[in-house]
């Protein structure tokens, strides 16, 4: 699969049954349209509180696609996703009770054993939880809403997120831009093994909430 290829994208998402693998496709087709930034920070913003795709796939993309503009893109993306981070804080602190079955049922990495988790990290150092959260693939999402939920204060969510997912964002957006050339004939190739392997790096995120410290 070719990364620039809207098209081909489509196509991909028309011809697979797999809901999850739909999305994935459907969210590399921006890639190549005039409506990739606000894309980019549209699924940003949205993985951050209940979206289940990462927006690093379509960073990437867009990085490989426009390598000089990675600066912008890392920015934009941090600034979407820290924005959906707040938004997760207020679905948390005040609308938990309203939306909680719909996170419980429909979003992963949602479950009331894996919030206790989260409360007791942040009883031990919501900044450290927070950081971590965003920078790695354990689910940046749980631990905003979680956030709201427990009171943490939003200047904290704001700086952790903004360390966490800025510092992850642009070493994207770096290491395609000074490696690209060299790694983009291999992704080119087999981009779509990348993403399922991203894919299974985010799942591998999710269970590993169930084996954090107390």
């Amino acid at each position: 699969m070719h990364i620039d290829s809207a098209t081909t994208a489509m196509e991909q998402a028309r011809a697979t049954k797999n809901p999850l693998r739909k999305l994935y496709y459907w969210t590399l087709h921006w890639a190549d349209t005039k409506y990739a930034l606000p894309a980019l920070c549209l699924l940003s913003f949205a993985e951050s509180s209940f979206f289940p795709i990462p927006p690093d796939i379509l960073l990437m993309a867009m990085c490989f696609a426009r390598p000089q503009k990675w600066v912008l893109y890392s920015a934009w993306c941090t600034a979407a996703s820290v924005a959906g981070g707040v938004l997760g804080w207020f679905l948390g602190w005040g609308f938990w009770e309203m939306t909680k079955n719909f996170f419980f049922d429909v979003v992963p990495g949602f479950t009331p054993e894996i919030f206790e988790k989260v409360r007791h990290l942040y009883a031990d150092n919501a900044f450290l939880a927070i950081l971590t959260a965003a920078f790695t693939p354990i689910p940046y999402k749980v631990f905003t809403v979680a956030a709201g939920v427990f009171a943490i204060s939003i200047p904290t969510l704001i700086l952790a997120s903004i360390v966490g997912r800025g510092g992850r964002f642009f070493l994207v957006g770096a290491v395609i831009r000074f490696f690209g050339p060299k790694a983009k004939p291999f992704l080119e190739k087999n981009f779509e093994l990348a993403t399922v392997l991203l894919l299974g790096l985010f799942i591998a995120g999710f269970a590993a909430i169930k084996y954090l410290k107390h």
